[in-house]
């Protein structure tokens, strides 16, 4: 079992939202921290509320120079790389094609771009922030966990053609980067795993209408969302138990998709 005093977590996304349940988490057992975001303002307000060894990288996560640094400052500031958590993501939700009720033809449909930023997004930026870190990870010979984060959305969520395509494609990663560094000798040193939350309770759906919330609670057996820090629990119990490996793990409270069984 791997001890999460003194390790460090690489965090993308760390400035809100699962991404900062992990980092607050991570940094309660002992950890380390650098969190990587977009927003500035943002990034400094976590870095406080996590408190502890936490260093910032102010991150576009679709740049390869950003990513780099990223994955630089954990080895300058702390010597090491053991958590590596790509947690940054959007969504832009829209049918691809509407066709209008009464004519019967296509108004309106999704546009390249609005299915193009998603795709960088959530699988250009995941690609490249574990890139970047498993390079370091090796170079430097650090032991750990690459905990990826598909969703339930990735079994295929109307709206959603592209984010789920992303997160389908990520729930397939842990296998191929397992077998990866199964070939190359590191895959008892350096695990992939993936997470995969259902509705969770971060600012987007917190702010839905609430009788579409309502709506969307008859099909999870719990009969409410997901916390953040119950996701934060399953990324650490990853990284700790050496035994995980090559999977996606739910967390989703029994979540019933298309049915109540």
């Amino acid at each position: 079992m791997l001890e999460i005093k003194d390790s460090v977590a690489v965090i993308t996304g760390g400035a809100s939202g699962i991404g900062l349940a992990v980092a607050q988490y991570w940094a309660q057992q002992g950890g380390k921290v650098v969190i990587g975001d977009i927003a500035e303002e943002a990034l400094a307000a976590a870095k406080d509320r996590i408190g502890g060894d936490t260093a910032t990288v102010v991150c576009d996560v679709t740049s390869e120079e950003d990513s780099a640094r990223l994955a630089d400052t954990a080895i300058s500031a702390f010597g090491r790389i053991n958590l590596v958590a790509p947690f940054a993501g959007i969504i832009m939700d829209g049918l691809m094609v509407v066709p209008d009720r009464d004519t019967g033809k296509v108004t309106k449909k999704m546009s390249l771009a609005q299915f193009q930023k998603v795709v960088d997004i959530n699988l250009t930026g995941v690609f490249l922030t574990v890139r970047e870190c498993t390079e370091r990870m090796i170079n430097n010979g650090c032991r750990g966990l690459i905990c990826l984060v598909s969703s339930t959305g990735s079994l295929g969520t109307a709206g959603q053609i592209n984010y789920s395509s992303t997160k389908a494609a990520v729930s397939v990663m842990p296998k191929v980067l397992t077998a990866e560094f199964f070939r190359r000798g590191v895959s008892d040193k350096i695990r992939c795993a993936a997470i995969a939350p259902g509705y969770c309770a971060t600012p987007i759906l917190e702010g839905m209408n609430q009788k579409a919330l309502d709506n969307i609670l008859q099909d999870v057996p719990i009969k409410r969302l997901i916390q953040p820090e119950e996701v934060a629990s399953l990324v650490v119990e990853l990284y700790r138990n050496e035994a995980l490996a090559g999977e996606v793990f739910y967390v989703h409270g029994g979540l019933r998709l298309g049915s109540r069984g």
